[in-house]
């Protein structure tokens, strides 16, 4: 063999005098002769000086040659290494060979190796293992909505445009006072938007916003700025707290007592004041209307001011972040109320936990409400707050999330809150348009 760019392999070319090109060597060329039959023995009388192994199959070697696209380019008095043999591809071979002759038959591939599939002879009919199978994506029939029109359909249940009373009014007033000196719990975004709901469904609300912050006065777009007779008018200079209500603009049945920054002096000025735990209590016994509902924001600490919304009240509601900081600081909570039960309001009681900023994607998010869950049992609500941006951006357009945007995750999740403390407390049934 000459290295002058040709082939002078006998065996190939049938003479040494018949060059095959290189360039003509690809998967899908095979000369005439190359198509002829393997070598039946072991030695190869046409291509002298090639000697084949003993115990080897002569076939496979020249098979494997076949399949590669290359004719056996065999060095003279060359080893040859026997090489495993592949059954499909033998087989394919041997039908490819035998095809050249007429009336041959044809081994079927089981897997053809064809770029364009072929089309299908019919119309596609399922399988009776197909028609079983049912995809989780599948929507059911609560599902067959579009999200946007389900998500519609939660706004309108949730604004209750036609102001039926949709949730069970209470026997007597409940005083409920949102408590948690850890900040940045959710006290006054619960607070807002509690509210909110039950007022939309009927019930008539009070908001006291006894923190100096003056946070759920901005969420339920009240103005307290200075100026504005405010709770610390009711708390010092003991004025009526009917002359510093305000009701809140687009939302029948809700009225709100804002809080300015006065506040901020109360807690020093109310420590010489005579009876200065019951001043707020005096003020919301005298108030001369009837509320379903009244809910007192408390600043972020255990003062006078927290001490005052805690001997007013009956029911204590305490948001609880999913996290472990939240944790750490109940106990003293607990043991605040308790001494208030016990020196001040005997009447008091926790009766309500919510879970707050519930992230379901981390395991502490489960972990602290399983631990809550298991520590205040039945005063958990089974509502839980996620994180929801639509909450924190309501404050900024002066508006709760129920307001804000009534379809959301958000909104959804303190309307059953709301829902479920309606409930809870109501023996009455439902009376509608009442």
């Amino acid at each position: 063999m000459h290295d002058d760019g040709r082939y002078d392999d006998p065996r190939v070319t049938g003479s040494a005098g018949d060059p095959v090109s290189r360039e003509t060597d690809y998967p899908s060329w095979r000369s005439p002769e190359a198509s002829q039959s393997p070598p039946k023995s072991g030695r190869d009388t046409s291509a002298p000086g090639v000697s084949w192994p003993p115990g080897s199959d002569p076939s496979a070697e020249w098979a494997a040659s076949e399949l590669v696209g290359r004719p056996g380019n065999a060095v003279p008095d060359a080893r040859v290494i026997p090489i495993r043999r592949n059954a499909a591809a033998v087989a394919r071979f041997e039908a490819a060979e035998s095809s050249d002759q007429p009336g041959a038959g044809v081994v079927p591939d089981p897997h053809p190796a064809s770029d364009t599939p072929a089309p299908p002879a019919g119309p596609y009919e399922p399988a009776a293992a197909e028609t079983a199978y049912v995809s989780r994506e599948t929507s059911t029939r609560e599902e067959d909505d579009p999200p946007l029109a389900m998500e519609a359909m939660r706004a309108v249940h949730i604004l209750n445009p036609s102001g039926e009373v949709t949730m069970p009014r209470p026997e007597r007033t409940r005083v409920m006072c949102v408590a948690n000196q850890k900040g940045g719990v959710g006290k006054t975004t619960t607070t807002v938007n509690l509210a909110v709901a039950l007022a939309l469904h009927g019930n008539r609300v009070l908001v006291v916003d006894l923190d100096p912050q003056g946070n759920a006065s901005t969420g339920l777009n009240v103005p307290h700025h200075t100026g504005v007779p405010d709770v610390y008018d009711c708390l010092i200079n003991s004025v009526p707290l009917e002359d510093v209500t305000q009701a809140v603009e687009g939302i029948p049945n809700l009225w709100c007592v804002p809080a300015t920054i006065d506040l901020a002096g109360a807690e020093i000025e109310l420590v010489s004041v005579v009876a200065r735990e019951s001043r707020l209590n005096r003020a919301i016994d005298a108030y001369p209307g009837h509320f379903d509902y009244v809910f007192i924001d408390c600043p972020p600490s255990l003062g006078l001011l927290t001490v005052n919304a805690l001997v007013a009240a009956e029911e204590v509601l305490i948001p609880i972040q999913c996290e472990y900081y939240a944790l750490e600081g109940l106990n003293q909570l607990i043991n605040n109320i308790n001494l208030v039960r016990q020196h001040l309001n005997p009447r008091l009681e926790v009766s309500t936990i919510l879970l707050t900023m519930y992230d379901r994607r981390t395991r502490l998010a489960d972990a602290v409400e399983q631990d809550v869950r298991n520590h205040f049992g039945d005063k958990v609500l089974q509502a839980v707050i996620p994180r929801n941006v639509r909450v924190s951006e309501a404050p900024s357009y002066g508006q709760s999330v129920m307001t804000y945007d009534p379809g959301s995750r958000g909104a959804t999740s303190y309307f059953e809150a709301a829902q479920e403390i309606a409930e809870r407390g109501v023996k009455e049934p439902v009376i509608r348009n009442a």
